[in-house]
């Protein structure tokens, strides 16, 4: 069973709260958890949970037996009854419109948003693009243009809500007495009516159909960059705003490039020869090859920095770095005449390095009790 949290905590306010500042926190929980307002999975439970506990702690009586006795005292047991003051109410939105006066909603719903993935090269990502994507979506009716009856034939102004799209009424219930404000059943909120429905899309003033729209896709943008269309989701009703369109970014991997920020990383391979005596060798960039000077005695592991050969920021443009690592590479197949003469540096180095004054001569000068 689940426990009931205590409603003072719900509201955020003392047990000793003034009915006015229980009033002011109601409108608070309101405002911010009112499932036309917040899209968060639980907004609609906490929402619930606030009008109960604004139900008990706005009534006196209910109130001074909740302080006695918690949630078994309640008269009529709050909650499980659906929350006895809220039958006259078609809704969270009819709650809402009768505590705050119908102010903060249109009646017309906007269009809903869209999502679409694209896959885009490296290089692509890298520089920029242009891709053209095809949608299948909610539009005006481009027969009508959105005034739902059939080309010719006469609009008049719906007689129910005398063209507002609302109706008001007077209604009292648990705060007293409010005016509220819904949308016209009739005209669901248009304020107008079509003698003769428009045969395309039915009346509704919306249909669905395939487009395509291109999508400019800024330089430097990486795996899971969204890009934000705004207006280019579906068609909300009339009057009210079309919904966005998210474009989700996936780059595909690069042969040899790999992206660390705005920075490249390629590794080079070159073999002993230049990495001991050194040389100016070719490395790839985005935009092509270009030199880069090997000093003699490069280590295998060792990272050039190559300014501006990387990536363009999103926001400033400014590009990163190529980082490019050295991989010396140990040959598996030599002529005879290669291996003789690595035979022969192996034995001067032996000489140069490895004797009297090298570590191995160290070592066995320790050894041997002569250092």
């Amino acid at each position: 069973m689940t426990t009931k949290s205590d409603y003072y905590e719900v509201l955020g306010v003392p047990r000793n709260a003034s009915s006015e500042d229980i009033k002011k926190a109601f409108r608070q929980q309101a405002l911010k958890y009112h499932p036309d307002r917040n899209d968060e999975p639980d907004a609609s439970e906490k929402f619930k949970e606030a009008a109960e506990a604004y139900q008990i702690l706005s009534d006196a009586e209910q109130r001074a037996a909740y302080d006695r006795f918690g949630h078994a005292g309640v008269k009529n047991g709050a909650g499980a009854q659906g929350f006895s003051g809220f039958e006259g109410f078609g809704g969270f939105g009819d709650i809402f419109d009768a505590f705050f006066g119908g102010a903060t909603r249109s009646g017309r719903r906007a269009g809903h948003d869209l999502e679409f993935e694209v896959t885009v090269s490296f290089e692509k990502a890298a520089f920029g693009t242009e891709e053209r994507i095809k949608l299948n979506r909610v539009e005006v009716c481009d027969r009508c243009s959105g005034s739902k009856a059939e080309p010719g034939t006469e609009v008049e102004r719906c007689s129910t809500c005398g063209g507002s799209g609302q109706v008001r009424r007077v209604q009292r219930n648990i705060f007293g007495q409010f005016q509220q404000v819904t949308t016209c059943s009739t005209c669901r909120g248009d304020g107008r009516i079509a003698k003769s429905a428009c045969k395309q899309c039915r009346g509704a003033g919306r249909h669905r159909r395939e487009r395509t729209i291109a999508v400019n896709i800024p330089p430097g943008v990486d795996n899971g960059t969204r890009i934000r269309i705004r207006d280019e989701g579906e068609a909300g009703e009339p009057g009210a705003r079309s919904g966005d369109l998210y474009v989700y970014i996936s780059v595909e991997e690069h042969d040899y490039f790999r992206r660390s920020g705005n920075d490249l990383v390629v590794g080079v391979e070159i073999n002993m020869a230049q990495a001991a005596l050194g040389d100016s060798v070719e490395i790839p960039t985005l935009q092509g090859t270009r030199e880069l000077k090997i000093p003699a005695g490069t280590q295998s592991g060792r990272v050039f920095r190559v300014r501006g050969e990387g990536i363009a920021d999103v926001q400033s443009g400014r590009r990163g770095d190529e980082l490019v690592e050295i991989i010396v590479a140990t040959p598996t197949k030599l002529s005879s005449r290669q291996k003789e003469l690595l035979a022969e540096l192996q034995v001067s180095l032996g000489e140069d390095g490895d004797g009297k004054d090298g570590i191995f001569g160290k070592i066995k000068d320790r050894i041997s009790g002569e250092g």
